[in-house]
């Protein structure tokens, strides 16, 4: 009996939560941050990071494939030892965490500038924790659901920005590989970090019902990423000058600024609002994934204690200290090394200690 089968999700689920976990707070100041380090020819960085990201994400589910029917955590126990399964529970948990709290914060950060300017920011933290207990507690299929719903009723928004394109500059774009490769490798760093999230397929895979899809899922969700990144950013370019658009903080936000309904007055605080659903997929998975560690480290089948320790310790640290944006930034930059080491050197490591460990066996056996 598989020892996941109660909460095995779907080929759909599994796309629609790395999507998630990928397309969150990172995608709205992306274009400026391209912009910054290699002008226009930016978005050739997004086609270079989705490259590099569909590599790691598939020898990820080489190494996984070693153990269907386990995580990371169980890979580990079964062939480098059971100290080894408790140090990747405890290292993983306080990555996942780290990624997941980046992204709350920025997501909380974001909502006090453009939505709830007078409301403390522990509160609107406590506002976001509720339905982060509400989904994470349910466990992985239900976490499975929202990320399908979330996506399939934002696919309105990419029509959105379609109409901006009527005042566009195509020329904005010309000539390409206007200051060589090295701009553009270097902006490949700063979408590393959009492309991160890779690694919860290390817990993800032994839930999916159809296993043998895992790679292509990688693909396809990779792949949605990299056309949602390279969509939005080319609309951004082509509207905003090459020195404009460096004066936005979220230009993704700002190019919304010149639509105008009759309905409404200011789209981009719809959207800002609307696009918190999408901001969720980057923590609530991630919590999820860091209780999901701590329980099993302990041994305990039901993960919702742990859940509720780590909601209060949220709730109470808040009150206390939360980052500013400057910080958020460093926290970022930090987290863009941390997911290099974990989602990208980590995986090659593991995949070429198992292929020495099993060889090892079978020459010892033979």
């Amino acid at each position: 009996m598989k020892k996941y089968a109660f909460n095995e999700i779907t080929l759909m689920q599994f796309i629609c939560l790395n999507f998630g976990l990928q397309v969150s707070v990172g995608l709205l100041a992306l274009p400026r941050v391209l912009a910054e380090r290699a002008d226009t020819d930016g978005w050739l960085a997004i086609i270079i990071g989705w490259l590099i990201s569909i590599a790691a994400g598939l020898i990820i589910v080489q190494v996984m494939k070693k153990h269907p029917d386990g995580t990371l955590l169980d890979l580990l126990k079964r062939y480098v030892g059971e100290w080894a399964g408790k140090a990747g529970a405890i290292l993983f948990a306080l990555y996942i965490f780290y990624y997941g709290y980046t992204s709350l914060v920025r997501t909380i950060l974001y909502t006090k500038v453009w939505l709830l300017p007078q409301t403390p920011l522990y509160i609107t933290l406590l506002l976001l924790l509720i339905p982060t207990y509400a989904v994470a507690r349910s466990g992985l299929r239900i976490l499975g659901r929202y990320a399908e719903l979330v996506i399939f009723i934002s696919l309105w928004i990419p029509f959105v920005y379609l109409i901006p394109l009527k005042d566009a500059h195509w020329i904005h774009l010309f000539p390409v590989f206007k200051g060589g490769w090295m701009p553009i490798l270097s902006a490949v760093h700063a979408v590393i970090l959009s492309y991160s999230g890779l690694g919860a397929v290390f817990i993800f895979y032994p839930f999916l019902r159809n296993k043998r899809m895992a790679s292509a899922g990688i693909v396809i969700s990779n792949t949605l990423t990299m056309l949602a990144f390279l969509f939005i950013t080319l609309v951004c370019f082509v509207y905003f000058s090459p020195d404009e658009i460096r004066e936005f903080n979220e230009p993704v936000v700002n190019v919304l600024k010149t639509i105008e309904f009759k309905f409404i007055e200011r789209i981009e605080i719809l959207f800002i609002a609307f696009y918190l659903f999408i901001f969720s997929l980057a923590w609530i998975p991630a919590m999820y994934m860091c209780i999901f560690c701590t329980s099993w480290l302990f041994g305990k089948q039901d993960h919702r204690g742990h859940l509720r320790i780590l909601w209060l310790l949220l709730a109470v640290c808040s009150y206390f200290y939360l980052p500013t944006f400057n910080q958020n930034d460093l926290m970022e930059k930090f987290l863009s090394l941390l997911a290099i080491g974990f989602e990208g050197l980590f995986p090659v490591c593991l995949l070429v200690y198992i292929w020495i460990y099993e060889r090892f066996q079978r020459r010892k056996n033979a």
